[in-house]
């Protein structure tokens, strides 16, 4: 498709966000239920309502427009939640594996973030008041959930990092067996 002008890029960075919003609706349950963090768990299914808002939100957008939501498929989106897929699949403590799911939940919201920025500032350039509104209103709800994971992590982390002490103990415990 060729983009002929900022109305055009806008409804397609537009598209390329709701088939995002799509994705992690189906990725967030699995992000949930791979949690062992009952505040990470219920994060995770807090923001899975967020995003049913999100993407309604969008739908709203395209009905002023007058067009459709559907027609792209972001890449982007895909390869993180596939990479984050992943790290539900890795074999790992359970707080390592809890800082792992929120590395990877940060990346969805950085790009999320980023996304989001950009058309905000296109519906601010192409006069779209209530647009511009609403993807602020998203905006920042993905700066909140991105501060949350944040704030989680800062615990999590250190919980982790427990973990692995008692792992490196004993490893560093047999090296030194086996060296003498």
């Amino acid at each position: 498709m060729k983009i002929n002008s900022l109305h055009e890029l806008y409804l397609d960075e537009l598209r390329d966000l709701y088939d995002a919003e799509n994705q992690l609706i189906k990725a967030l349950p699995k992000m949930a239920e791979a949690s062992t963090s009952d505040e990470l768990r219920e994060g995770f299914e807090e923001h899975l309502e967020q995003t049913r808002t999100h993407a309604q939100r969008l739908e709203q957008i395209f009905e002023s427009l007058g067009e459709k939501p559907k027609g792209k498929k972001c890449k982007g989106m895909e390869g993180i939640v596939k990479e984050g897929s992943e790290v539900l699949d890795e074999d790992m403590q359970q707080d390592t594996k809890d800082a792992a799911i929120i590395g990877a939940a940060q990346r969805v919201e950085h790009y999320e973030i980023a996304g989001y920025g950009t058309v905000r500032t296109h519906a601010d350039l192409l006069g779209r008041e209530e647009d511009a509104r609403l993807l602020e209103e998203t905006l920042e709800e993905e700066k909140e959930t991105d501060q949350k994971l944040t704030s989680l992590s800062e615990n999590i982390n250190v919980q982790a990092e427990s973990e692995g002490i008692g792992t490196s103990t004993r490893k560093s415990t047999t090296r030194r067996k086996s060296a003498a």
